[in-house]
Formats: structure tokens, C-alpha cells, sequence
């Protein structure tokens, strides 16, 4: 196994939002400013490297029939932490991100990740993994929310630079949302699929 191909597969080549298509959910709803992105895919990161390290050193001990669980109760202290650390130090944040936030814990990203990776890989590489998909989640939030935000508010981390042109105000509702995302992973699927004919 190598580290590299562990970290590097969550960033491109299996990213959970535009290639497997996972967390949807939090992705399209979050995404209406750069700042809610960011947030939302660091504070999710964070859980994901906790609950995989944690996983991966006591996976072996949990009983198979009680092993899911278990992987919540983990992510959940994890997503507790990382709750309150978000209304300590960015209470605006945490206003914007809301509900989102706690429900970390149920993300298909960080369990699937916890059953399928970290409970059956050795420390190092769980690390790897959780860091590789976590910046991949992280990455795909902000390209979204960057997009979303430029269109449709005419801003960026909050500040303007669009000028007099007017803002396409669907891109801050949910069906913009989707648009922006449908055209991020055509051109992903685009540029794949001629890397692998050129190859």
C-alpha cells in the first residue's frame, strides 16, 4: 500500500463530493459563501481524522455486531468538539452553519470511511485516508461555494468584486446550487476521461 496513493485518491481520484458523490446534502446547502464552505469542510476533516484515528486503534476490539454503533458514538464525540469549539471561537459561523454542524454525525462521508478504511487499515493510513478526503471534501466546498458566491452575490469571502454588474441570483437558491455542482463534475468527468485517453 502506498501513502501517497492513500492521500492523493480523497483529493481527485475518489473525492467524496465529485466523484462518489457523497454528503450532498451539507454541500448544497452550506455552500452560499466561501466562509460557510471552508468552515463546514474543516470542521468535517477535523471529525473525520479523529473518529479515523480512534477507529483504526480500537476497530480490532469492537464486536462486529455492534461495530456501527460504536463508529457514531466516536464520530459523535468528535463532532461535539468540534461543535464547541465553532461556537466558542466563530459564533457567526456556527449561526450560518446551524443544524449542519451536529449533523456531521451522520454524514456518509465519515462512516463510510470509518467501516470501510479505517476499521480494517493500520494508523498511519487511516490517517492519510481521512486527511486525503478530507481535503478533497474541503476543496470541492470551496470551488463550489466560490462559484456560488461570485454568481449570485457578486462577492468574495464577503467582499465585493463584481463591480455594476448585477448578481444571477439563482446561484444563492438551491437550484443554482445544483447547477454549479452538475457543471463542477462534468468538467471533472471531461478532463478524467481524456487524461485516460491520452494515457
Amino acid at each position: 500500500m502506498n501513502g501517497w496513493q492513500e492521500f492523493n485518491k480523497g483529493i481527485i481520484k475518489e473525492n467524496p463530493v465529485l466523484v462518489a458523490l457523497l454528503g450532498l446534502c451539507p454541500v448544497l446547502a452550506v455552500t452560499t459563501t466561501v466562509i460557510n464552505g471552508l468552515g463546514m469542510g474543516l470542521a468535517t476533516t477535523f471529525v473525520l481524522l479523529g473518529s479515523n484515528i480512534v477507529i483504526s486503534l480500537i476497530g480490532k476490539f469492537i464486536p462486529s455486531k455492534v461495530r456501527i454503533p460504536c463508529y457514531i458514538v466516536v464520530i459523535a464525540t468528535f463532532v461535539t468538539i468540534v461543535d464547541l469549539l465553532v461556537q466558542a471561537f466563530s459564533p457567526a459561523l456556527n449561526k450560518s452553519l446551524g443544524i449542519f454542524i451536529p449533523l456531521i454525525v451522520v454524514n456518509c462521508i465519515i462512516l463510510g470511511r470509518a467501516e470501510a478504511f479505517a476499521s480494517r487499515n493500520k494508523l498511519w493510513y487511516s490517517i492519510l485516508d481521512a486527511l486525503g478526503m478530507g481535503i478533497g471534501f474541503t476543496l470541492a466546498l470551496f470551488l463550489l461555494s466560490a462559484i456560488r458566491e461570485i454568481l449570485g452575490s457578486g462577492t468574495i469571502f464577503g467582499i465585493a468584486i463584481a463591480g455594476n454588474m448585477p448578481p444571477i441570483l439563482i446561484f444563492v437558491l438551491p437550484p443554482g446550487a445544483f447547477a454549479a455542482l452538475g457543471f463542477i463534475i462534468a468538467t471533472v468527468v471531461y478532463f478524467t476521461k481524456k487524461n485516460k485517453g491520452a494515457k
